[in-house]
């Protein structure tokens, strides 16, 4: 019997050779909109570049996990979904680093709305194509864990909120980091409406927190209440994982 591969692998073709040109289209968008973007608002000559290198470790670390999740032979319109909300959030985290003026606080709502608008579609395309996968529940899963690390750590350099603020976009890789350490904590989690729900709730906080006309105390209390929201539905998923480890 051949072992099953573990860890990151490239998948074989011709799954390989859609999900590699997919890619490699996302990365010429990515820099085709960062510079468009350099043209109107004032943003920094490495802009495009933060822009494409982030989407470039989004996408090919994603790939490598495809072998195993993702039992189809093509990439899927689904993931070609989830890779254009992935461009979007690209756009939003090479933000941070470029200076703080509203304009560009309102661009990064504007793209952090039509990434959260766009949630969804992918799941709604797997599933009327028939191709839902582990791998693209998880992808967007890191899309979303992404966008919202991206906009706590934009809020807390544009004021917005302390820097506790960042604990929202840090919850999710504490969690991973966690489980390295405590094997229970790797244990699968059963969709929950509860986790998606806060997640949403945790994006659309963070993207009105951003908003030029929000500001203290009024987008610190809202900062606040989401980062509590998000903390508990934490809490509920560790506590559930060391009630099954016991």
């Amino acid at each position: 019997m051949i072992p099953e591969p573990a860890g990151w692998q490239l998948p074989a073709s011709p799954l390989r050779a859609s999900a590699v040109t997919s890619n490699l289209f996302g990365v010429v968008v990515v820099v085709a909109l960062a510079t468009a973007a350099r043209t109107q608002l004032p943003l920094g000559n490495l802009y495009p570049l933060k822009a494409a290198g982030l989407f470039a470790a989004i996408t090919g670390l994603s790939i490598g996990f495809l072998r195993r999740h993702h039992p189809f032979s093509r990439f899927g319109g689904a993931n070609q979904t989830t890779t254009l909300r992935a461009i979007l959030v690209a756009l939003v985290a090479a933000l941070v680093g470029e200076v703080r003026v509203p304009a560009l606080a309102a661009a990064a709502v504007a793209a952090s709305v039509t990434a959260t608008l766009l949630d969804g579609v992918d799941g709604w395309i797997a599933r009327r194509q028939r191709i839902a996968s582990a791998f693209g529940a998880r992808f967007d899963m890191e899309v979303d864990a992404l966008l919202i690390l991206a906009l706590s750590v934009l809020a807390w350099r544009y004021d917005k909120a302390g820097g506790w603020v960042v604990a929202s976009g840090l919850l999710r890789y504490l969690f991973i980091a966690a489980g390295a350490i405590i094997p229970w904590l790797r244990a699968p989690l059963e969709p929950s409406r509860r986790r998606q729900t806060i997640c949403v709730v945790q994006i659309a906080a963070l993207t009105i927190v951003m908003l030029p006309a929000i500001e203290p105390p009024a987008s610190t209390r809202l900062a606040a209440v989401a980062l509590t929201a998000l903390a508990y539905s934490f809490l509920i998923d560790v506590l559930h994982l060391r009630r099954l480890a016991a």
